[in-house]
Protein backbone atom coordinates (compact mmCIF):
# COMPACT_ATOMS: atom_id res chain seq x y z
CA UNK A 1 0.00 0.00 0.00
CA UNK A 2 1.32 3.21 -1.03
CA UNK A 3 -0.07 6.51 -0.40
CA UNK A 4 -0.04 9.41 -2.65
CA UNK A 5 -0.56 12.88 -1.68
CA UNK A 6 -2.64 15.42 -4.11
CA UNK A 7 -3.16 18.97 -3.51
CA UNK A 8 -6.83 19.76 -3.70
CA UNK A 9 -9.17 22.63 -3.94
CA UNK A 10 -11.72 20.44 -2.01
CA UNK A 11 -12.63 17.56 0.39
CA UNK A 12 -13.52 14.56 -1.96
CA UNK A 13 -11.45 12.73 -4.82
CA UNK A 14 -13.55 14.95 -7.19
CA UNK A 15 -12.30 18.04 -6.37
CA UNK A 16 -9.53 19.67 -8.88
CA UNK A 17 -6.17 19.52 -8.19
CA UNK A 18 -4.73 22.77 -6.74
CA UNK A 19 -1.68 23.89 -8.89
CA UNK A 20 -0.24 25.74 -5.97
CA UNK A 21 1.62 23.18 -3.35
CA UNK A 22 1.96 25.42 -0.25
CA UNK A 23 -1.11 27.07 -0.48
CA UNK A 24 -3.10 24.60 -1.77
CA UNK A 25 -6.81 24.38 0.56
CA UNK A 26 -6.11 20.57 1.06
CA UNK A 27 -4.08 17.57 0.72
CA UNK A 28 -6.34 14.13 0.58
CA UNK A 29 -3.40 11.07 1.00
CA UNK A 30 -5.19 8.57 -1.16
CA UNK A 31 -4.43 4.97 -0.94
CA UNK A 32 -3.33 4.05 -4.57
CA UNK A 33 -4.44 0.58 -3.86
CA UNK A 34 -8.39 1.12 -3.20
CA UNK A 35 -8.68 4.93 -3.19
CA UNK A 36 -9.44 5.29 0.33
CA UNK A 37 -8.02 9.13 1.55
CA UNK A 38 -7.62 11.29 4.35
CA UNK A 39 -8.12 14.81 4.17
CA UNK A 40 -5.10 17.28 5.49
CA UNK A 41 -6.74 20.93 6.16
CA UNK A 42 -3.36 23.15 4.65
CA UNK A 43 -5.28 26.26 6.51
CA UNK A 44 -2.26 26.92 8.90
CA UNK A 45 0.56 26.83 5.89
CA UNK A 46 -1.55 28.69 3.79
CA UNK A 47 -2.43 31.44 6.05
CA UNK A 48 1.81 32.02 7.14
CA UNK A 49 3.76 35.03 5.36
CA UNK A 50 6.56 32.67 4.41
CA UNK A 51 7.37 29.40 4.69
CA UNK A 52 4.24 28.01 3.42
CA UNK A 53 5.74 24.94 1.45
CA UNK A 54 8.39 23.67 4.01
CA UNK A 55 5.16 23.80 6.28
CA UNK A 56 3.05 22.22 3.54
CA UNK A 57 5.69 19.64 3.18
CA UNK A 58 6.17 18.31 6.58
CA UNK A 59 2.38 17.67 6.95
CA UNK A 60 2.69 15.72 4.47
CA UNK A 61 5.43 13.32 4.85
CA UNK A 62 4.25 13.08 8.61
CA UNK A 63 0.92 11.81 6.93
CA UNK A 64 3.08 8.75 5.08
CA UNK A 65 3.26 9.98 2.02
CA UNK A 66 5.49 8.66 -0.79
CA UNK A 67 4.51 10.63 -3.48
CA UNK A 68 3.03 13.98 -3.99
CA UNK A 69 0.90 14.85 -7.10
CA UNK A 70 0.44 19.08 -7.62
CA UNK A 71 0.93 21.67 -10.16
CA UNK A 72 3.89 23.72 -8.97
CA UNK A 73 6.06 22.71 -5.72
CA UNK A 74 8.47 25.47 -5.30
CA UNK A 75 12.38 25.03 -4.85
CA UNK A 76 12.36 24.78 -0.60
CA UNK A 77 9.60 22.73 -0.75
CA UNK A 78 10.80 20.25 -3.31
CA UNK A 79 14.12 20.35 -0.93
CA UNK A 80 12.22 19.32 1.97
CA UNK A 81 9.72 16.74 0.44
CA UNK A 82 13.39 15.00 -0.96
CA UNK A 83 14.99 14.82 1.67
CA UNK A 84 11.77 13.32 3.65
CA UNK A 85 11.70 10.74 0.84
CA UNK A 86 8.87 12.24 -0.81
CA UNK A 87 8.62 11.38 -5.07
CA UNK A 88 7.43 14.75 -6.34
CA UNK A 89 5.14 14.77 -9.27
CA UNK A 90 4.46 18.02 -10.72
CA UNK A 91 1.92 19.61 -13.60
CA UNK A 92 -0.73 17.09 -11.81
CA UNK A 93 -4.23 18.34 -13.35
CA UNK A 94 -8.03 17.21 -13.56
CA UNK A 95 -9.32 15.80 -10.15
CA UNK A 96 -7.54 14.18 -7.66
CA UNK A 97 -8.71 10.54 -8.74
CA UNK A 98 -7.56 11.32 -12.50
CA UNK A 99 -4.35 12.97 -11.22
CA UNK A 100 -4.03 9.68 -9.38
CA UNK A 101 -4.52 7.54 -12.04
CA UNK A 102 -2.56 9.51 -14.98
CA UNK A 103 0.59 8.84 -12.16
CA UNK A 104 0.27 4.92 -11.53
CA UNK A 105 -0.40 4.53 -15.25
CA UNK A 106 2.82 6.53 -16.00
CA UNK A 107 1.10 9.45 -17.88
CA UNK A 108 2.90 12.23 -15.46
CA UNK A 109 6.66 11.03 -14.70
CA UNK A 110 8.68 12.14 -11.35
CA UNK A 111 10.05 15.87 -11.48
CA UNK A 112 13.72 16.19 -11.41
CA UNK A 113 14.19 20.00 -10.46
CA UNK A 114 11.21 22.30 -8.92
CA UNK A 115 9.21 24.38 -11.27
CA UNK A 116 11.12 27.28 -12.03
CA UNK A 117 9.03 30.67 -14.07
CA UNK A 118 5.35 29.85 -13.07
CA UNK A 119 3.16 32.94 -11.57
CA UNK A 120 -0.02 32.52 -10.21
CA UNK A 121 -2.51 35.34 -10.00
CA UNK A 122 -4.21 35.19 -7.14
CA UNK A 123 -7.02 37.53 -5.65
CA UNK A 124 -5.78 40.00 -3.33
CA UNK A 125 -7.05 41.37 0.27
CA UNK A 126 -9.48 43.35 -2.21
CA UNK A 127 -10.85 40.30 -3.90
CA UNK A 128 -9.38 40.99 -7.00
CA UNK A 129 -8.03 38.86 -9.60
CA UNK A 130 -5.61 41.75 -11.18
CA UNK A 131 -1.68 41.97 -11.76
CA UNK A 132 -1.68 45.32 -10.84
CA UNK A 133 -0.51 46.72 -14.39
CA UNK A 134 -3.46 49.26 -14.79
CA UNK A 135 -2.52 52.98 -15.45
CA UNK A 136 -2.72 53.81 -11.92
CA UNK A 137 -4.30 56.90 -10.38
CA UNK A 138 -2.16 59.35 -12.26
CA UNK A 139 -3.18 58.15 -15.64
CA UNK A 140 -0.39 56.51 -16.66
CA UNK A 141 1.77 59.54 -16.38
CA UNK A 142 3.51 58.74 -12.77
CA UNK A 143 1.57 61.34 -11.17
CA UNK A 144 -1.58 61.36 -8.37
CA UNK A 145 -4.41 63.74 -10.16
CA UNK A 146 -4.18 66.81 -7.77
CA UNK A 147 -1.03 66.49 -6.63
CA UNK A 148 1.92 67.92 -9.51
CA UNK A 149 -0.68 68.21 -12.29
CA UNK A 150 -0.49 71.61 -14.26
CA UNK A 151 -3.61 72.83 -15.56
CA UNK A 152 -2.88 72.39 -18.97
CA UNK A 153 -2.11 68.49 -17.81
CA UNK A 154 -5.62 67.75 -16.47
CA UNK A 155 -8.31 66.33 -18.89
Amino acid sequence: MAKVAVSSQGQDLQSQVDPRFGRAAFFLVVDDQNMSFTVLDNTRARDMNSGAGIQAAEAVSRAGAGVLLSGVVGPKAFQALETAGVVVVQDAQGSVAEAVRAYLDGDIPQAESPAAGHVFVGRGKSGSRGRGRGPGRGGGKGRVRGHGFRESDRG
